[in-house]
Parts: C-alpha cells; structure tokens; sequence
C-alpha cells in the first residue's frame, strides 16, 4: 500500500452484500478492495449496505471498462445523488478581471457559503482579504482589522471548496514561505491539479498585507498596500495551489491566507516562521467558474496574459 493510500481522509467505504449473491462478492476486485483497503487503511468507516445482484454485476463492469476501484465509483455515485460536490473548486469571476480593475459586486458571501466551506478571495473594490475557514467568512482589512462578514457582503472574487482532505502529516518546523513550499509540494502527486491546503498551528512570525479599497489597478494598488507583521499566535493558513495552465483565469502557484485563532489577525501571507503545524491537503479534480455578467466585465479586454502583473501583486511562490 502506498503511503498516499495510508494517509487518506476519513471518508465512508462499503460493504456490498449482493442481495441475490451466495457469497459476499464473487468479482475478485470487489474482495481485494474490500478486505485489503476498506479493512486495512485507517480512518476509513465501512458502511454495510445490501444491493440487487443486477447492480453488482453493473458495478463489476463499470469498473473492469474504466479501472476505477469500486470506493470510487460509490463515492462519486452518492455525492452526485446527495448533491454533495466532492473534489471541487468554485470560482468566481478570472484574475484577469482583477488585474483589469473588475472590482465590484459578482456574487454574495450567502451565495459562495453555498458552494462550500474553504478558501480563499477578496471584496468590493479590493477592500480587504477574504479567508473562508469552516463555513465562516472573515476579512482581514487594510486597517488591520479582522471580522467575520454578514452574508449580504459581495465579492468579485474567490475560491471556494467543501474541503475534505485527502492526506495529513506534521511539519516540525519551517523558517520562512520557502520551506513551508517545499514541505507542502510533498503532498501535491500532480502538478495538474487544484490543491486545497490547510495549514494549523504555531506561528512565531507572520508577514502579511491586505489591500486598501480602491478603484486603482491591481498593480497600482498592490504597490502601496499596508502590510503586517504578527508574533507568537497561534492560526490557520486557508491555501490554495493552482497549476500553470490556469495562470489566464486564477493565480498560479500557492496563494495563502492566514487567519489567527483568535480571529483578530489576518490578511495574505507574505512570509512566516512556525512549528508544530498540522498540514491537511485536499486533490481538487473539478473545476467550475461562474463568470459575472456587470457590464465591466462584459466590455473588459481579458485577452492579455495577466500572470507577470498577478506574481508581482500577489508574491506568488510557484
């Protein structure tokens, strides 16, 4: 067993007993996945569940045609069918639009809370960080403030999942963004997808900044943002990593936000220095957008690569 496969979350595997079946499985596959995986890895919660033999047979050539694992397959069919997104990132609106001054009103905070309880962006005019930790959404302003928004807030941009990590691990300590780079890429297995990264625990030293609203272009308003800089707390970093390929329409690279415990100190993480952090990391594998319809967007030149601006606003570390 890999040791990706050990580390994976607490999510519900099953159990099939094949109603019209003698025995428990008679497809091979289906018993070394359920007694060498469901069994064996830890975390794991086993569901018994007694389906017709017809489905069985369904399920047994599903997975001989696509070479999915059958916890797979049911996980996907229930989320579907519980309209429980797994796996997914919500984005509104592109970075580009941002880098363009797009700046107002794409969706409501009650809107985003729908579409999940993780991640990451900015609001109205650029006015403040936005950090979505556990369903509650926080703005980290240029005054060094934090609160939790109502729900009638707008944003014209954000990332957002149901986050249920995949793998978790320790890292002892780290003394600047770099090494906290280097430890977190040991949990991303492909450069071509969306990670959601959560990061929890002692941070000696925190940098971070949080834009002043303005009407200004990114750059421009980037270039003159106050900046923080925190002692001995404890918090959270919401992050997420995009892939190159995405560089048109969201941030490249690891883009964090921190969020004390207190939830009194914030803003997007410019350098740190921790110990004893909790890392939870989450594959992202599906990607929706919705894109606003303001007129700004709609008459903006998006056309143009906006990656070289994006790095310098945001200090991105790829």
């Amino acid at each position: 067993m890999s040791s990706y496969a050990r580390r994976v979350s607490s999510r519900q595997r099953f159990t099939f007993v094949p109603g019209l079946c003698t025995t428990v499985f008679s497809n091979q596959l289906l018993k070394q996945w359920n007694w060498n995986q469901c069994c064996k890895i830890p975390d794991m919660s086993n569901v018994a569940c007694t389906i017709p033999r017809s489905l069985e047979m369904a399920l047994d050539r599903y997975i001989e045609h696509t070479k999915q694992s059958a916890s797979a397959v049911v996980t996907e069919a229930l989320s579907q069918f519980l309209n429980h997104p797994l796996h997914t990132l919500f984005q509104v609106s592109t970075s580009g639009a941002l880098v363009k001054g797009v700046y107002r009103r794409a969706v409501s905070v009650e809107v985003l809370k729908q579409h999940g309880d993780f991640g990451l962006g900015t609001f109205d005019d650029l006015d403040g960080e936005m950090a979505v930790l556990e369903g509650r959404v926080y703005q980290a302003r240029a005054d060094g403030t934090v609160r939790e928004v109502p729900d009638i807030t707008t944003a014209p941009f954000a990332v957002i999942t149901t986050f249920e990590p995949d793998a978790r691990g320790q890292i002892p300590c780290v003394e600047n963004l770099s090494e906290l780079v280097v430890q977190c890429d040991q949990y991303r297995k492909s450069d071509n997808l969306f990670w959601a990264i959560r990061i929890d625990g002692h941070f000696d030293y925190v940098h971070t900044r949080a834009v002043r609203a303005t009407n200004k272009p990114l750059a421009q308003a980037a270039a003159v943002q106050p900046e923080f800089r925190f002692h001995q707390n404890d918090g959270t970093l919401v992050g997420i990593w995009s892939p190159a390929f995405s560089s048109a329409f969201s941030v490249p690279g690891y883009h964090f936000h921190f969020l004390s415990s207190d939830r009194k100190k914030g803003g997007h993480l410019l350098d740190c220095t921790g110990r004893n952090l909790t890392v939870q990391v989450e594959r992202l594998t599906e990607f929706h957008i919705s894109l606003p319809e303001s007129e700004d967007f709609l008459k903006a030149d998006l056309s143009k690569d906006p990656s070289a601006e994006l790095s310098s606003a945001e200090g991105i570390h790829k």
